[in-house]
């Protein structure tokens, strides 16, 4: 894959901070090349050396004429955006004064972006982020202005087409100013037999006490493959909340990276996969805790079946001076076969005395003496099952408080 950032054809090369970003992130990306198996932090989901090989980047941007985003009724309302085979389609116009949306590339045009873009993580520290950076062109700059509390979330719809491998990077820049409170909804979605590498990173600033609910869907076709990092900083009393959901493709990995940076500062990482046949759901978190008072809970339960693998990775950093802080944090799946595997790694890194942290996991089958009892009340045993999967997931869809979210989030398993 060419990750030249010199030619006179790269977006970005005649605006010397940008371009100099750009090749400091590719330069870090080849110094490091991609994750493997001896890499900590993704040695249960390391993809093939030469993965990129396979896929290009487009030319030119790809057009539609938005039919790909009619596929259902969506059952709440929303202020809209599109993306179609990795490119901006759409932008909801209709925006309330406070907010402002406007490309990636117009934001760093007007320089708007320059102070927030790449800086909640460094260049080195994520080698899919490094690559976005060096080739990203597609996304969005959000701002939710002070005090301003948006009613309808904005809902980001991301659709792929079939057609060559394409590799999508996208990067949004998400900012949430004091007393802010919004709802961001991001949806993947593809044509079955579509063949893609999503390459998504999010960098989002939640101000004092401001709110931020972030839910992500991923319906993606059986070939894709989908790798997206949540880089957070929370300031004081700010709020950030975070629900993923994967169904099964080829590839996923969500992983969330947030700094609890002030006093007061909170975050909630949830989550739930379905796994059924040979597909891989990697969702890793890594919440530092870097001021007193801070809290974050995390909750994520899977299910798997065939051939599946299913991994969770969660730490919790606890700072020297971060005291009277409480980091919790929960992985759940049920097993349905012999050929499915999980991997889990909960962490705990506390410097400090003054805490309350928890952390576990847990694996098990279906209870056959539930599955019995409901068989010898004449309901079928693959019902039994169904009712009995439903109910164990429940309990962490039950932490969304908007029921019409909640039941379309559920709506893909």
């Amino acid at each position: 894959m060419n990750l030249n950032v010199d030619g006179e054809n790269i977006y970005g090369a005649d605006i010397p901070w940008l371009y100099a970003l750009r090749k400091k992130a590719r330069d870090a990306f080849v110094k490091n090349g991609l994750p493997t198996a001896k890499t900590e932090a993704w040695k249960y989901s390391y993809l093939p050396s030469g993965i990129l090989d396979e896929f290009t980047i487009a030319a030119e941007p790809h057009h539609c004429d938005g039919h790909c985003h009619e596929k259902e009724s969506l059952p709440f309302d929303c202020r809209q955006i599109k993306f179609c085979n990795g490119s901006l389609e759409h932008i909801a116009h209709d925006l309330p004064r406070g907010v402002m949306i406007m490309p990636l590339i117009e934001a760093v045009e007007n320089a708007e972006i320059k102070p927030y873009l790449n800086k909640s993580f460094a260049v080195g520290e994520f080698p899919f982020a490094d690559l976005n950076t060096a080739l990203a062109e597609q996304g969005l700059f959000i701002v939710i202005g002070k005090e301003t509390e948006l009613q309808e979330p904005i809902y980001i719809h991301y659709h792929q087409h079939e057609g060559a491998p394409k590799l999508n990077n996208i990067r949004n820049v998400i900012v949430l100013e004091k007393g802010a409170k919004a709802t961001i909804i991001e949806d993947f979605d593809a044509k079955e037999d579509a063949h893609y590498f999503n390459n998504i990173v999010n960098e989002i600033y939640v101000g004092t006490d401001a709110f931020l609910q972030h839910y992500t869907r991923q319906n993606e076709a059986a070939e894709a493959r989908h790798v997206a990092l949540n880089s957070v900083a929370v300031k004081a009393g700010g709020q950030y909340r975070d629900f993923v959901v994967h169904n099964e493709c080829l590839y996923a990995r969500s992983e969330s990276y947030v700094c609890l940076k002030q006093e007061n500062a909170s975050a909630e990482i949830n989550g739930a996969y379905r796994l059924q046949n040979s597909g891989h759901s990697d969702i890793t978190s890594n919440i530092r805790h870097l001021a007193p008072h801070t809290f974050s809970d995390q909750l994520v339960k899977g299910v798997l079946d065939g051939k599946a693998h299913g991994v969770f990775q969660g730490q919790i950093h606890i700072a020297p001076n971060a005291q009277q802080t409480e980091g919790r944090q929960l992985h759940r799946a049920l097993v349905l076969s012999d050929g499915a595997e999980v991997d889990c790694k909960p962490e705990l890194e506390i410097f400090a005395d003054d805490v309350k942290c928890s952390h576990g996991s847990t694996c098990g089958d279906l209870d056959a003496e539930q599955l019995f009892y409901m068989q010898s009340r004449g309901i079928a045993l693959d019902d039994a099952r169904q009712i009995l999967i439903a109910a164990y997931l429940n309990e962490v869809f039950g932490k969304i408080e908007d029921v019409a979210v909640a039941e379309w989030l559920k709506s893909i398993f």
